[in-house]
């Protein structure tokens, strides 16, 4: 299971320069937990941090330029940080597998002369097998769409990053405003570059839609939920295809635990349209998911992205909250982490909530409280650096109802 350890963004937006868990330059800190979660008050950039996963995402899918324009953000003068003419900048550390070495991934987006954004420089770095100390080595390091890198899976451990490295290969993109993983990731003599890639590309940030999971879908199986839950439909008829058997028992499943639905099953159209029905146990015929509230849409849809076969490596969920009833946070909170820690193939969490029922389920060591600073930007710290509070946990005493009863404010 590939797990981000740490996140840093610079100049974006309200996030002028926060970070979360571990760099490779900030050893001490520790590592986010497989299930994280950032509180904050209205304002305080939690939807601005959520974007920021979404435009690195957005940068590979399409471009930095598109990126900057898509989901109204408004162009990259709108998302650079007031007063600031520093590049917007990523820091990704993150392990392919717990032990396997981290790599950093640094990527900085400027405005050239005519104030259209391009990709001003990008890197890829590890340190070399048994080496503990020292900067890691970048196998890609890309200034302006030119520089070097280093091909295969062993490249840069023995010869270094001398020009006599026979793996060193100089490259220049012809189009700035591309990531250079985009295009390198899809050549075969650079594994690490496509696994980062991939990697990068199988994040699922959730636009879940209730009014859009309403819709009757086309026939046609689809492995995977997309992000705005429209296609529930189809990955509902590929699993009933082909994980037929797991199939009931996943639904059997979710319907425990969803309140108010005693089963859910499926009704086959004459056009070979697979409908969901749901039944409270208070009528004769089940209801089908267009009728049902948005809350039971919402929770069916998170619950059955846990059940992929094949998940994604990285989910972000942005206030999974509105629409649901406050006694079932708790169980969701309970699903997202056993879901982030109990299977050795599970996808790594990140949820932003500003809910106390949810932060009830979870420890310090999962929460992150986001806060603006007195220059109008955001702070970020997580909540078991705050002893007294991690003392009142012990003791007993729930987060969610300490953060809403000031505790966690800073002081």
């Amino acid at each position: 299971m590939a797990l981000i350890e740490g996140f840093r963004v610079q100049n974006y937006r309200a996030l002028r320069d926060i970070t979360l868990g571990k760099l490779s330059s900030q050893q001490q800190s520790q590592p986010l937990t497989p299930f994280t979660v950032v509180i904050g008050k209205n304002g305080v950039g939690k939807s601005t941090l959520f974007d920021a996963f979404g435009f690195i995402a957005d940068c590979l899918s399409h471009d930095v330029e598109t990126a900057c324009d898509m989901k109204q953000r408004g162009g990259f003068d709108r998302l650079r940080s007031l007063g600031t003419i520093e590049p917007i900048r990523f820091e990704i550390y993150y392990r392919e597998a717990p032990n396997e070495r981290p790599i950093t991934y640094e990527l900085a987006i400027a405005a050239d002369s005519s104030g259209r954004p391009f990709v001003e420089s990008e890197i890829l770095k590890q340190r070399r097998k048994n080496q503990k100390h020292g900067r890691p080595y970048p196998f890609l390091r890309l200034h302006h769409g030119k520089g070097m890198v280093w091909a295969g899976e062993e490249a840069v451990e023995v010869a270094g990053v001398d020009e006599e490295d026979p793996a060193q290969t100089p490259v220049e993109l012809t189009d700035l405003r591309q990531l250079g993983i985009a295009t390198l990731g899809t050549l075969k003599e650079h594994p690490r570059i496509k696994r980062f890639r991939d990697f990068l590309k199988a994040w699922y940030l959730s636009y879940f839609h209730p009014d859009a999971a309403r819709g009757l879908p086309s026939a046609g199986p689809q492995k995977h939920l997309n992000i705005h839950g429209d296609n529930i439909g189809n990955v509902v008829q590929f699993l009933e295809r082909e994980h037929k058997d797991r199939f009931r028992v996943i639904l059997d499943r979710i319907a425990r635990k969803i309140p108010g639905v005693k089963t859910i099953d499926t009704r086959v159209t004459d056009d070979k349209r697979v409908l969901l029905r749901f039944n409270d146990g208070a009528f004769a015929e089940p209801f089908f998911a267009q009728q049902m509230s948005d809350g039971t849409l919402k929770t069916f849809a998170y619950l059955l992205l846990l059940e992929d076969p094949d998940p994604p490596p990285f989910i972000c969920i942005e206030e999974p909250e509105n629409g649901l009833y406050h006694r079932l946070l708790e169980t969701l909170a309970h699903e997202f982490r056993a879901h982030a820690t109990g299977r050795k193939d599970g996808s790594q969490i990140f949820v932003t909530t500003h809910q106390p029922y949810f932060v009830d389920a979870l420890s310090p060591e999962e929460v992150w409280i986001l806060e603006k600073g007195q220059d109008g930007y955001s702070v970020v710290r997580r909540v078991s650096d705050l002893e007294s509070v991690k003392h009142l946990v012990e003791e007993g005493l729930p987060l969610g109802g300490l953060w809403y009863s000031d505790y966690l404010d800073a002081r």
